[in-house]
Parts: C-alpha cells; structure tokens; sequence
C-alpha cells in the first residue's frame, strides 16, 4: 500500500484513532497494515469494514463477551462500519477453539432461539443504527460441494494441527472430526464475502482470525488485520469468565446481583476491568491505575464506581442509583458481618437447598428447604421464598441464613 500525505490535522486524526484502538488490545497483526488502512480511511472519509463474529452457541453473554464489543464500540465512535456476524450457520458446528472433545452440533431452531437473545443483549453496547447485523447462512448455506472442496485446498492438515487444541486432541489419541477442520475455513469465508479491513476477537481466537487473512488472499481480496483482546478472568480471579464455572456477571443479570457481584471483583483485577470494561478515559485509567496501585485510591471505591458503571449501562441510571443504595442498606449498615468465612460450592445452576447443605447452612435437605419456606435465606441480600428454585452459583456470591449465618460462595472447578 502506497505512502499517503496527509494534512497535519489528518495525522492528528490518525494518531487519536490508533491511541483509542491499541487501549487494551493484545495483539495486532500486522500493526503497520492497521496504520496505513486509518491513513487511507481518514484521507478519503471512507469508513473501515469491522467485522466481529458471534455464534449463538448459548443463550446469554457475560461481562467477558463485552471486552470484544467495548471495543467494537470504539470503533463505531471512530466513525467506522461494523457488520456484526451471526454465526446461525457456523454455529451448528461450533469453535472447536481450547475444547477438548468435539462439541454437540446444535440444531438449526437452538441456534435460531439463542441468536434472538444475542442480538438484543449485544445493543446493550453496541449501537444498533450503527450496525449492520448479517447472518452467515446467507453465503454459508448456497455453497456447492465444489465450493466447499475448494475451500479445503486452501489449508493442510499440517497447517491446522498447529493449532494446540487439535494437536493435543490427536497426542492423546482423543478424536477430531473432519466437519471441524471446516470450522476455520468457514468463518474465514465470512471475512472474504464482506471483504472485511479488521475482524476482532479474543486472543483465543488468532488462528481463525488469521485464517480470514489467508484466505481473503487466496481470493485475491486486500487481507485484514486481526485485532486480539485479552481474556477477561473472572470472579475468581484465575479463570476465564465463564458460565459454566460460575464465575462470570451476566449482562442480563438482576440489578442487585450484577452490584454485588462486581464489588467480588478480587482487587488484583480493578485495572484491568477498567480499561477493558469500563469507558473512562485514557487519561483517567491511568489515574485510577496509579492510585490503585500506590495505596491512594481503594480497591473499595474503585469497585463502586465500576459497579455503578455496569448497572448504569445495563439497566440505567435510576437502576444504579437503587443498587448503590441497596447495596448500602445491606452490606454497609451492620446486615452484613466484616469477616464472612468462605465456603466451597461445585459450579454451575443449582438446587438452592442442596448449596446451603454444601455450604454447611444447612445439615440436611429438609432443613434447607424448611429454612427458605421460613423466609430466612438471602443471596446477596435478596430473599429466596421458592425451596425449589435453582440458583447460578458465582464467586463471591454471600448466602445468609437467619440473622448470624454466612457464607461466601467459592466456586470449584
């Protein structure tokens, strides 16, 4: 790509849209391709195709999801296109990225069903008359077994046991089906009918992303850039957040419980959550940075005010107002004891009796449910009145019986 001069306020332009991008990113490649892609979008006043790919493979996402979308936002405020890619097609098949064993393929209706939930959570970050939803079965599905066989000439098997999650796979003699070698191949061919200039993902993802590059140059297209965000840890502060380890806060979540659940944020993390969740500028991440880490700024505070920002985003203002004071009521004005022993707690949804029996709050199954039919069970502050009710078990969630019992959740793998 040929050197473009630019005026000195354009190179002010470039420099302002590069700074806003590299915040938080992990990885660009190739760095000097994203330079010289703004020079010629800000020389010509036409906008960057951003692409960013979702398979509706579940029904929610979580706080981790946002750390693509934040910066997709970004983007959008940068004054650039940003298609947003349903995988209903590639879905069915699902990333084979760090799984073990090849995942269930879901039906075309779950797909369907999960991709209606998607949509309406992903607009809690994104704007919507800035984005152009498309769903990969519209080129996906017309391909003829030509096409496809074309597609698999691209890559060698070599190439593709490069990735860990495969090469693992066949070192332990674990089976890898030949429809998720296509997985790659499919969701790069998105990248090439949108002749996409960025696509976005998480570090987990840089062999699909890369895999766009590839192709969109087999296809004699302009490649694009990969743009990688770090993976979120989540509430316990080892693991990726995740729903399935209980360790996530969900977008979708009740204001109380998403409250709470930020202020269980270990305080190792604030930083991080702040620059890759939170929208407070360059300048005052790096006060906050500071001050977190010479003692000035409490982890504390620091807590309330993110906690204040996700509700407020989430749900509102007048939401974040109620949840800051609810959450004074009860865990700042004596409800709450200082010092709460931790209890460990398996994964995932759960019988709300079966937890207060692992916890220790209760000594039998009877005695659990004769607690929450009393009204004497609390989770966050919030009373369970259903015995029956199943409750998703997340890091750092406190579970009160009666006036003087208390544990805090600590999930286990």
């Amino acid at each position: 790509m040929a050197e473009i001069q630019l005026s000195d306020e354009q190179e002010r332009e470039v420099e302002r849209q590069l700074r806003t991008i590299r915040r938080g990113s992990a990885e660009i490649v190739p760095e000097e391709e994203l330079v010289q892609k703004i020079r010629k979008s800000v020389a010509t006043g036409t906008p960057l195709r951003v692409k960013l790919g979702l398979d509706p493979t579940a029904k929610d996402i979580h706080l981790g999801h946002t750390v693509v979308l934040q910066k997709i936002r970004q983007m959008q405020d940068l004054g650039h296109l940003v298609h947003l890619v349903i995988g209903d097609f590639t879905g069915r098949i699902g990333d084979p990225t760090d799984k073990a064993e090849t995942r269930r393929q879901l039906t075309e209706q779950e797909v369907a069903e999960n991709a209606q939930t998607y949509v309406k959570q992903v607009f809690k970050v994104l704007d919507p008359d800035k984005t152009e939803v498309v769903y990969n079965s519209t080129w996906l599905a017309p391909l003829t077994f030509a096409d496809v066989v074309r597609l698999a000439s691209t890559l060698t098997v070599a190439r593709m046991l490069e990735r860990e999650d495969f090469t693992k796979r066949f070192r332990e003699n674990r089976p890898i089906h030949v429809h998720e070698f296509f997985y790659p191949l499919m969701q790069a061919y998105d990248s090439v009918a949108l002749k996409s200039d960025i696509e976005l993902g998480g570090t987990d993802q840089k062999f699909n992303l890369l895999m766009g590059r590839t192709l969109q140059k087999e296809f004699g297209l302009e490649q694009q850039v990969a743009l990688m965000m770090p993976l979120l840890e989540g509430l316990d502060g080892v693991h990726k957040m995740s729903k399935s380890l209980g360790n996530y806060i969900g977008v979708d979540e009740n204001i109380h419980d998403m409250f709470g659940k930020a202020m269980s944020i270990p305080d190792e993390l604030m930083p991080k959550y702040f620059e890759l969740v939170s929208s407070v500028s360059t300048e005052e991440l790096e006060k906050i940075k500071a001050g977190l880490a010479d003692g000035s700024y409490h982890p504390r505070d620091a807590k309330m005010r993110l906690a204040k920002e996700l509700v407020s985003r989430f749900h509102g203002e007048a939401a974040s107002v109620e949840a800051e004071q609810h959450w004074h009521q009860v865990f700042q004005q004596g409800a709450l004891p200082e010092d709460i022993p931790e209890a460990a707690v398996e994964s995932g949804k759960q019988w709300i009796v079966k937890v207060l029996v692992q916890t220790g709050l209760a000594k039998s199954n009877r005695e659990g449910r004769r607690a929450v039919e009393q009204g004497g069970v609390r989770l966050n502050g919030e009373k369970v009145s259903n015995p029956d009710e199943e409750i998703d078990v997340a890091d750092g969630m406190v579970i009160q019986v009666g006036k003087r019992q208390f544990v805090r959740c600590k999930v286990q793998n």
